[in-house]
């Protein structure tokens, strides 16, 4: 067996794994492929396990993106590697399936949130249900609004002027990581990204990262905006964006994984933790210093997206653990 530290992920077999196995229904996929990540192979397995290592703790991404026969074998394997490296085990944004496997692993397994998806097919803006929605857009627009898709590459001191101001409005908050997508590095040809502008200063820009699997599309992925900017900019944004991907023909918009959110208890299976389950109501309710779950599902619930996908977090071992779920939001870069 083999276990990798890359850069940047961006390998073939990587983005082959993502692509062709049923485990990347996860919408959250293509983060495999951001700079920093740890790639873990197993040697005549066809699929790879993508983790970052963070104090003690290896936080895995999502269940093995491999073939059906070969993902027992991956994740038995990786569990082994990270025990003999004498760390522990904790797996974040696993979908329903994973989910199902790990606990019948041992794994102590909870749901940690949702992600979200918008159909496209028959999607629009008309009705009484968008009209604050329609308002919004039409108020950037009239204040001179103009979206256009570009290449990156040629837009890069527009983001990083974007990106100043905003992480600057959050008190000097460190770039997140590992759950959020990147702009730049070799991946990003498989982005895409809209950028909006008012006279000719950059404002607002949302990046979408591809989505494999039953439900292909795109997903919002990361976007940030000029604090003082007008109202309505990222929903003019993403309004643009929609009209673009239903000429081409996408089926689904996703809008990605928020921690705390869609919780239910139907969704958790046999052997959860109920303290675990009850602390992610808690962070719900009153965790916004920690993250800001209300207002990203406000965002999101704009949309009226028409599916809901529980999300899970495992613990490799008969517990719960505090400390693990902490070192999640530091593979973040979170604090």
């Amino acid at each position: 067996m083999t276990a990798t530290t890359t850069e940047t992920v961006t390998d073939n077999p990587v983005l082959d794994a993502l692509r062709a196995h049923t485990a990347s229904e996860n919408a959250s996929a293509f983060l495999a492929l951001n700079s920093g990540n740890s790639i873990f192979t197993v040697p005549g397995t066809d699929g790879v396990i993508v983790y970052r290592r963070t104090g003690r703790w290896a936080v895995q991404l999502g269940g093995p993106f491999a073939a059906e026969e070969d993902y027992g074998t991956l994740l038995d394997a990786f569990r082994g590697h990270v025990r003999d490296e004498g760390l522990r085990l904790v797996g974040i944004q696993l979908q329903r399936a994973d989910a199902e496997r790990y606990a019948r692993l041992g794994f102590t397994v909870n749901q940690v949130g949702a992600s979200w998806a918008v159909s496209l097919a028959e999607f629009t803006l008309r009705g009484t249900k968008f009209m604050q929605l329609r308002n919004k857009i039409s108020r950037a627009l009239r204040n001179g609004l103009r979206i256009q898709e570009v290449d990156a590459g040629d837009v890069a001191d527009s983001i990083a002027t974007i990106d100043q101001a905003w992480l600057g409005s959050k008190g000097g908050a460190q770039q997140l990581e590992f759950l959020v997508g990147q702009i730049g590095g070799e991946a990003q040809e498989h982005r895409r990204l809209f950028v909006g502008t008012i006279e000719g200063a950059p404002v607002a820009y949302i990046s979408y990262s591809p989505v494999y699997g039953s439900r292909a599309g795109w997903m919002h992925d990361l976007s940030r905006r000029i604090p003082e900017g007008s109202p309505g900019l990222m929903e003019a944004i993403n309004a643009h964006a929609i009209e673009v991907f239903r000429a081409e023909g996408v089926e689904w918009l996703h809008f990605g994984f928020t921690p705390f959110t869609g919780l239910d208890a139907s969704h958790e299976l046999d052997g959860h933790s109920p303290a675990f389950q009850w602390l992610m109501h808690a962070l719900w309710a009153e965790g916004a210093a920690l993250y800001p779950a209300q207002t990203q599902l406000s965002y999101k619930q704009k949309w009226a997206p028409d599916v809901l996908i529980p999300e899970y977090v495992a613990f490799d071992g008969p517990q719960a653990s505090l400390p693990g779920f902490a070192h999640v939001f530091r593979a973040c870069n979170a604090f």
